[in-house]
């Protein structure tokens, strides 16, 4: 028992409820859950195991300092340390990841702990009017996996004309032909269908995607509506992405599988030259302050730790990977960004770049939801209180728990009528819906008042929710610094609904759901729309097109999708912060890879094409330094 007691009081405080259940599970069930796995849980949490070591102090002086171990950071660390003589410095605000952090259920619920850094979006008149203070919560990973140990593991691309059209707008080698191999080299497919099909996909790449090992009937029923309405079952990742799917995601036999896990995990112990690769030193719980420029270079970076203050020098680049937020930030608290917003907060100006500008989003349709006559749906409480369900996952990874936030599976469409098949729509399926969670209403920031006005009479019921998704916005927003402080968090305006169409699309999206709950498929489960209205749109009359947009203005749900606020486009581009390999424009030595590169956000949840990101940034900066990158999978 005191090994227990120990697990416990070292898990993340959201999982509290959830472990003390293992823990009676095991010891009425009289087998899976056995005392020695519930070991092996306690290593698993207090022991970090995925990841390399803290360095404690760094070195004076590497090679490469990359700042921010998330998404892309992790595999660009990863990657230049496959030189030998190479010295790389991974620096991340956040702590370890742990096992707790990977059960793919509990998704939401880390927005409440110290892997998130919680930012919050500026008042809005037109978005978010029901959320807490009109503010939308942003959440981002601050945790070794960065935003990777946050999201939701959906793994998508997007379509070909998304990488075509960076190459039109400036960013020459980012065409879809270019990108291809990339996205192919970190695939490790999983899903038996899929792993043969090498024109579109790979085996043994570090990223794990599978199918999810377990559907609820209500996910099964998504598909079979798509279906019933026309629509292909497709490989979206394949040659057509318009169609039904049920999801690939980043799992790996039932768990996250988070880019510190697939990149940096394998390199425990095979680290330095007595391993044939390069030195990697990691840096938890440190903070990136500025980045020291002199001459118009980049010279290294300044840090806090522990109320500590270092001077890291590189020799050769620094390289931001710190995410769509802090990546602006950096650079404009550095002296890089529009020069009368660095003037307006004291910032000497080093390189006068349109830094912060051009922040995108996939902006969703929340709080659309449907009640179910039939207990078929996600619901938190009855799957943390089921003993066959926590003895499937700890024992056989399966079950409700392998479900990442209740999402299963996906449909993508093509409103605006190309014939390219480049979707503008994405319905995102969620087994459960706002009420199904008593932490989802929280993590999205909703009022509580209003909550309880609109939905507090059905929390008890079953329910599903689609996310009709936004997948090319023309709204626009922009991130500014607060002040020069380092330590406060940015300005972060998110501009929903600045072009009218944004909107208009999205009411598309939700009348599109209503008419999948119509089929055969969800009428075996009375699926009906849950129709009280919002009091403030009462007066356009609910289900018009008028009460759609008012209500969504009220709910906008982020997909935490954020990007494009350090752009890359051609050299001299007035909108163009970095040049096609994404250097900064006008200042040596320092690059940005991560979301904020992406000129247009593409129809694509951002992970799988941050990923990608960081494979080709990590085949240019062996190139620019004069290592020949290894052969790549052919096109």
């Amino acid at each position: 028992m005191a090994t227990m007691t120990t697990f416990l009081s070292a898990a993340p405080r959201t999982l509290l409820p959830l472990l003390l259940l293992c823990s009676a599970a095991s010891r009425t069930a009289g087998q899976g859950l056995t005392e020695s796995l519930l070991l092996s849980l306690v290593h698993e949490v207090t022991g970090g195991a995925y990841e390399p070591p803290d360095r404690g102090v760094p070195l004076p002086q590497y090679d490469f300092v990359v700042v921010g171990a998330g998404t892309a950071g992790c595999a660009l660390a990863a990657r230049l340390t496959e030189v030998a003589g190479w010295s790389v410095l991974l620096v991340e605000a956040g702590g370890r990841e742990n096992f707790a952090m990977d059960i793919p259920i509990v998704a939401n619920m880390l927005q409440f702990s110290e892997a998130n850094w919680k930012y919050r979006t500026q008042p809005s008149d037109k978005a978010c009017l029901g959320m807490s203070g009109h503010r939308c919560n942003y959440p981002r990973g601050k945790v070794m996996g960065g935003s990777s140990v946050l999201n939701y593991m959906i793994y998508n691309r997007g379509h070909p004309n998304d990488y075509d059209n960076w190459e039109r707008m400036g960013s020459e080698g980012w065409a879809f032909k270019d990108v291809l191999p990339y996205f192919k080299k970190l695939e490790n497919m999983m899903v038996p269908e899929l792993r043969g099909d090498s024109r579109w996909h790979h085996r043994d790449g570090p990223v794990s995607v599978s199918r999810l090992p377990w559907n609820t009937p209500l996910g099964k029923a998504f598909v079979d509506a798509g279906l019933e309405r026309g629509m292909p079952l497709v490989d979206y990742n394949g040659a057509q992405q318009v169609g039904i799917a049920p999801l690939q995601v980043t799992l790996n036999n039932g768990s996250r599988w988070s880019s510190n896990r697939a990149y940096l995990s394998p390199l425990r112990g095979r680290n330095g030259p007595s391993a044939g690769r390069g030195v990697l030193h990691v840096l938890k719980r440190a903070q990136v302050t500025r980045v020291l420029i002199k001459n118009q270079e980049a010279e290294g970076v300044e840090l806090v730790r522990g109320g500590r203050r270092f001077t890291v020098r590189a020799r050769r680049e620094v390289i931001l990977a710190a995410g769509a937020i802090n990546s602006p930030q950096l650079l404009m608290l550095s002296g890089i960004g529009p020069r009368q917003h660095l003037q307006d907060v004291g910032i000497p100006v080093v390189a006068d770049l349109p830094v912060g500008y051009n922040l995108m989003d996939h902006v969703s349709a929340g709080a659309v939801i449907f009640l179910v006559n039939d207990t078929v749906s996600i619901r938190t409480e009855r799957v943390t209180s089921s003993q066959k369900d926590l003895i499937d996952y700890f024992s056989h990874n399966t079950g409700p728990l392998t479900i990442p936030g209740g999402c299963e599976s996906v449909a993508f469409l093509a409103l605006d009528g190309n014939t390219s098949g480049w979707p503008d729509l994405e319905l995102l399926f969620v087994s459960g819906s706002l009420t199904s969670d008593v932490t989802l209403k929280d993590g999205f920031g909703l009022d509580r008042k209003l909550y309880q006005q609109v939905f507090g009479r059905v929390e008890q019921l079953d329910s599903w929710m689609p996310l009709p998704m936004l997948l090319r916005p023309k709204s626009k927003g922009r991130v500014m610094l607060r002040d020069r402080n380092p330590l406060r968090k940015p300005l972060i305006f998110h501009n929903y609904f600045d072009h009218p169409e944004d909107l208009d699309t999205l009411v598309d999206g939700v009348l599109e759901s209503i008419k999948m709950s119509n089929t055969r498929a969800f009428q075996r489960f009375g699926s009906r729309l849950h129709d009280t209205p919002i009091p403030a749109c009462r007066h356009h009359g609910f289900g018009s097109r008028d009460y759609w947009r008012c209500h969504i203005r009220h709910f906008p749900f982020t997909i935490y999708h954020q990007s494009g606020t350090c752009r890359m486009g051609r050299r001299g581009d007035p909108l163009a912060v970095l040049d096609p390999r994404l250097r900064v424009q006008g200042v040596g030595r320092l690059r940005v890879v991560d979301a904020s590169v992406m000129p247009m956000i593409p129809a694509a949840h951002t992970n799988a094409p941050t990923y990608m990101i960081a494979e080709k940034a990590a085949d240019m900066i062996k190139e620019d330094n004069g290592v020949a990158p290894p052969a790549r999978p052919s096109k």
